[in-house]
């Protein structure tokens, strides 16, 4: 069976280890996956991850989940623009997650990143999820 949004699959593997309070947490990797992941690392919201390859050509990656005083640190995690609905956002109308405390992931002719530094560098793009 084919996965239709592999994206929200990764989210959601991420949600349902921190609900178990699992330190790590694999899956299978792709670069989209990893461009996201990279920005999540960048902004501390997962200590990091790495790549597992095994035979066949098939590779994982390890998502090495981050807790503060028992509790983890992603308190949101959510799928914005799905594979049946595609959100896309200007600039100057980027979306502001949790008053500016949280994070939206955009994917961008520059690559993938988060809000803030799509606004320094003035460009759009399609708003892939949001973190707080």
């Amino acid at each position: 069976m084919t996965m239709t949004d592999p994206l929200g699959d990764m989210l959601t593997r991420i949600r349902n280890a921190q609900l178990r309070n699992k330190s790590m947490v694999s899956t299978p990797a792709s670069k989209l996956r990893g461009r996201v992941l990279d920005v999540l690392e960048e902004e501390g919201y997962i200590r990091g991850y790495a790549s597992v390859d095994y035979d066949g050509g098939r590779s994982e990656f390890e998502i090495e989940l981050k807790y503060y005083d028992g509790s983890p640190v992603i308190k949101e995690l959510r799928r914005v623009s799905k594979p049946g609905r595609r959100v896309y956002s200007s600039v100057r109308d980027l979306p502001t997650i949790a008053n500016g405390l949280g994070v939206a992931i955009l994917s961008t002719p520059k690559g993938v990143m988060s809000d803030s530094r799509a606004r320094d560098e003035n460009v759009g793009g399609e708003v892939l999820c949001s973190v707080f």
